[in-house]
């Protein structure tokens, strides 16, 4: 328990009966032993918004570098918008050959090594941008996408596996939010600097220099946070935060089956429909992401820097509505029926932003976008927790990343087809394409079971607490009670 290095990651299998243990295999108990000394720890917080700065900076912040500027690049580059949409593709289809790997590399070397990894990989990809500042170098802009997607494998799983180790049972769902909320904040600067940093100029000399100095700063701030994580970043405190952590830590490594633990998660029903809806919804985002400008400049031309202040007002909307949907599941472990609400609204906030967009009033686009951001965000950290509720006790960071893996399959579709959609039809075309999709999402969740196996075990754990205090208050009683009578009884002492 006091170990600073744990054996194997926050894992061990499922007790003895739940559905989807594999045939031969020996599940372990869980949720039965004596309560354990538990503690929170005030570095939790440090630990938490460090994570979060290293997200905004690796997955976010360069992912979207040149889409919201798609026209400047395609001009500066001399290529299509196919290629275009392929440099903040390649993130999500970076992703999908990674993720198991990385998983099991999480689940054996434990979270301050998955993140070194990721930081180091984030800070070389920055660096090698730096010299693709030139119209002849859009092969080296693809090397240093490439090798910066790689580190989105190892950010985008860590937020519930994170706040899991770290938090109590009342904040681990706001920790949670609060390290999904770096990775939007990242996406916000995404939208806002690209177009203040790399104006619209002809001349390509001159605009070389504006996009040299947007990777020189880039580069700056992941070198930045690659050394804060190597100094500061710790894999987990001594004790653990709830009597969930301590009866994972508790499964000798010897145990678990990194294969079986997968063969169980997708034999899980409940959590295989949260995994295709919650692709569906976190897909449909990830390509109005990559497609807005071009969705905007379709309407309202000239306009690079207000299609990149509507990115903004979608992701700060979204940092809210995360902030907020953390808080309330803290509150009320109502899991399932936030999660259907907030997936509800996503679809209902799609659809006004369609019916809106081409209307020709650009306020109103804030607006729209803005609610579209709040509840199509906002569903991220939901969608973690519920999945960790849903998988308990397998790895955090095992469920969430499968999870992310269904979000970047449909990101890559919906980018694509949406995207040709929109060059052969519309606009409004393109986005009632992903409102038919969002309403699939919607059904799918309205039937998956809630099943809050972590719940479940920190009530085990309360239970037998407050079996055990009142029988040593018994006996305390007893023998005090006891030891009274016998002095009342005691003869008189001799004068």
């Amino acid at each position: 328990v006091f170990s600073e290095t744990p054996p194997r990651g926050n894992h061990v299998g499922l007790e003895a009966g739940d559905a989807g243990t594999l045939p031969g295999e020996q599940p372990l108990e869980v949720g039965h032993e004596a309560p354990q000394p538990t503690r929170l720890y005030k570095r939790r917080w440090l630990i938490v918004f460090l994570f979060s700065s290293y997200s905004l900076s690796s997955n976010a912040l360069m992912w979207l570098q040149y889409g919201i500027i798609s026209n400047i690049f395609m001009r500066f580059y001399n290529i299509g918008p196919l290629a275009i949409d392929w440099l903040s593709m390649i993130y999500l289809l970076t992703y999908i050959p990674l993720i198991l790997p990385v998983l099991w590399l999480l689940d054996n070397r434990g979270i301050r090594e998955a993140v070194l990894i990721g930081s180091a990989f984030n800070c070389i990809g920055a660096w090698i941008k730096v010299g693709s500042a030139g119209p002849d170098m859009v092969l080296v802009a693809f090397v240093g996408q490439l090798v910066c997607s790689v580190a989105t494998v190892f950010v985008l799983g860590v937020p519930s596996h994170l706040a899991s180790v770290w938090f109590g049972e009342e904040e681990v769902s706001s920790a949670c939010s609060i390290g999904v909320v770096g990775n939007q904040l990242g996406i916000a600067i995404g939208f806002l600097v690209p177009p203040i940093l790399v104006p619209n100029v002809d001349d390509l000399d001159e605009l070389a220099h504006h996009i040299s100095i947007m990777f020189y700063i880039t580069a700056g701030v992941a070198t930045f946070l690659f050394i804060l994580v190597v100094i500061v970043f710790q894999e987990r405190p001594k004790l653990p935060p709830t009597q969930a952590q301590a009866t994972a830590r508790s499964i000798p490594p010897e145990q678990y089956s990194y294969t079986a633990s997968i063969l169980r998660l997708l034999r899980n029903k409940a959590f295989i429909l949260l995994i295709i809806s919650y692709g569906l919804n976190v897909g449909c985002f990830y390509a109005v992401g990559t497609l807005l400008n071009r969705m905007v400049l379709s309407h309202y031309p000239g306009e690079e820097v207000n299609a990149g202040r509507i990115g903004l007002t979608i992701v700060i909307a979204g940092m809210v509505g995360s902030l907020i949907c953390g808080m309330w599941l803290d509150r009320t472990k109502t899991y399932k029926q936030t999660t259907l609400s907030v997936y509800l609204m996503s679809l209902v906030g799609m659809i006004v932003f369609a019916a809106t967009l081409s209307l020709g009033h650009l306020w109103l686009v804030f607006i729209t976008a803005g609610a579209l951001g709040f509840f199509m965000t906002g569903y991220l950290p939901l969608g973690f927790e519920f999945a960790v509720e849903l998988t308990y006790p397998e790895s955090e960071g095992t469920s969430s990343g499968l999870l992310n893996c269904s979000a970047q399959v449909f990101g890559i579709i919906f980018t694509i087809c949406q995207g040709k959609i929109i060059d052969n039809f519309g606009t409004l075309e393109g986005n009632i394409f992903l409102c038919v999709f969002l309403l699939i999402g919607s059904i799918m969740t309205a039937f998956i079971k809630s099943d809050l196996r972590r719940q479940n075990a920190n009530q085990q754990a309360k239970a037998a607490v407050s079996v055990e205090k009142p029988m040593w208050l018994f006996l305390f009683l007893s023998l005090n009670v006891g030891a009274r009578i016998k002095v009342s009884f005691a003869p008189p002492a001799a004068p």
